[in-house]
């Protein structure tokens, strides 16, 4: 399981570093994509395996799980972690998460996410004082 903040900078070349927490859990090989409100989702193999599952059995002849599946998997990217703890993030996802130096890296239960700081502080201050709200409207989930 994945959980946790983690603030580190992207080089350069495209590579961040992820955090040691996170390595053991992700394996040597794991998927990185689209997300949705513009961050990154990570995910490690065995995970990517039962949510392609999922995707693929969405009925094609509806509009919107083309568009979805297309969207998810045209931007996936195997990735691995080199010998300094660092990823590679390919330059179109960085475009799309907006990716410049700052990022933040979030464990979110069976995956990761990363987003540009800028946006996570803004989304977080906006979701903040809500978070009552959203806590109460989703009580018959039996959390």
């Amino acid at each position: 399981m994945f959980m946790g903040e983690y603030r580190h900078s992207i080089d350069d070349k495209g590579r961040l570093i992820v955090p040691a927490k996170f390595r053991d859990g992700l394996g040597e090989s794991f998927v990185i994509t689209r997300g949705l409100d513009h961050c990154l989702f990570v995910y490690p193999r065995s995970e990517w395996t039962i949510l392609e599952q999922k995707l693929k059995a969405l009925p094609f002849t509806k509009a919107d799980a083309r568009k979805f599946t297309r969207f998810f998997f045209s931007g996936a990217s195997e990735a691995d972690i080199d010998k300094q703890g660092r990823a590679l993030i390919p330059n179109p996802l960085r475009e799309f998460a907006t990716l410049k130096k700052e990022c933040v890296i979030i464990g979110v239960s069976t995956r990761i996410e990363i987003w540009c700081k800028e946006r996570w502080d803004t989304y977080y201050a906006s979701s903040e004082d809500s978070f009552n709200e959203i806590a109460e409207s989703i009580v018959d989930f039996d959390l």
